[in-house]
């Protein structure tokens, strides 16, 4: 199993960034998971935080090397983060349960399937084109689903905002999930935030995909995001691969990849068959980040320097287990 990935978040206009996302893989699976903490309600950035972690920890319990039902997995992987959230409201005292949409996209055996709660998107690209997204949770798109509002109006309606799903709500959440889609070489994954969604029209994100790789594609569409959403500008996070297949960069050449690009290409064919590997933090959340009253002064959990660390940690831990593979 190879693939090119790429990951990146960017706190935007905001005092917190609550976006979360990362990935884990075995030899024969790899799991993409991204959470948007809700910002309407009480500590959204927990909410996304102990999601991640669940939904990572279910995953290492289930993949030996693979998962054997993916579209069980996918369900109790969100039901379980959501009880994880309620039961961090009760262990901490909190006033309400933070909440947080989710998207999530297990890839193994050269199929994919993905489920979410809320408006969290993910895109499969081929070629250029959109093969399937997953459809937001919210006001908006039921009104398109019944041909009362235009697919356009999906980032400028009033009631854009206005969620009917995500985890940590009262009730449980419903989780949409797909049929098993085959990959094939060079097929493009995208998990994003709606800040990027609700900034950029779905042919643009798909041009500047297809038209570079995918470690120059999400800092281009974080920026352009950015830009287009002015001081304003909502968190924006993407999580997007490039699905490689059984052959270690199919279609393109090796060399011509620059050396921050090949930085980004995992193989996983030589993994011990008990071995997880991942990008999710599954350290506890801290305790002080459940006080019930923020900091007088907000510090973003995830700057641009503490990105760029990941980031700079993240391609380290690559390179040296392809060194150790090869």
């Amino acid at each position: 199993m190879q693939f090119s990935v790429y990951q990146e978040s960017h706190i935007g206009g905001r005092k917190v960034n609550q976006d979360r996302m990362g990935y884990s893989f075995t030899r024969d699976a790899l799991l993409l998971v991204l959470a948007d903490g809700m910002g309407g309600h009480l500590r959204g950035e927990i909410a996304a935080t102990v999601a991640l972690q669940s939904i990572s920890a279910l995953f290492q319990q289930q993949a030996t090397p693979y998962v054997k039902k993916p579209q069980r997995f996918l369900e109790e992987a969100l039901l379980t983060a959501h009880r994880d959230i309620h039961q961090y409201r009760a262990d901490h005292g909190l006033a309400e349960t933070p909440r947080t949409t989710i998207v999530a996209c297990l890839i193994q055996h050269n199929t994919a399937t993905w489920a979410h709660c809320g408006d969290s998107r993910l895109y499969w690209m081929r070629d250029g084109q959109i093969l399937a997204r997953t459809r937001d949770h919210s006001h908006v798109e039921s009104l398109i689903a019944k041909g009362l509002a235009q697919p356009s109006e999906c980032a400028t309606h009033p009631d854009r905002n206005k969620l009917y799903n995500c985890l940590g709500a009262d009730s449980p959440p419903k989780v949409d999930i797909s049929a098993g889609a085959g990959m094939l070489p060079g097929d493009l994954m995208l998990l994003c935030s709606d800040g990027l969604w609700s900034m950029l029209p779905d042919d643009d994100m798909v041009r500047r995909l297809h038209s570079q790789t995918v470690v120059r594609a999400v800092p281009d569409l974080l920026q352009a995001a950015l830009a287009a959403a002015g001081s304003a500008s909502d968190n924006v996070t993407a999580l997007a691969i490039m699905w490689q297949g059984s052959s270690l960069i199919d279609g393109v050449g090796a060399s011509t990849l620059a050396a921050a690009e090949l930085s980004t290409v995992v193989s996983t064919e030589a993994l011990p068959q008990g071995l997880h590997s991942t990008t999710i933090n599954s350290a506890p959340v801290p305790e002080q980040a459940a006080a019930p009253a923020p900091p007088a002064d907000p510090i973003d959990a995830f700057d641009d320097d503490e990105i760029e660390k990941a980031i700079a940690e993240i391609r380290g831990a690559i390179e040296k287990s392809s060194q150790i593979l090869k």
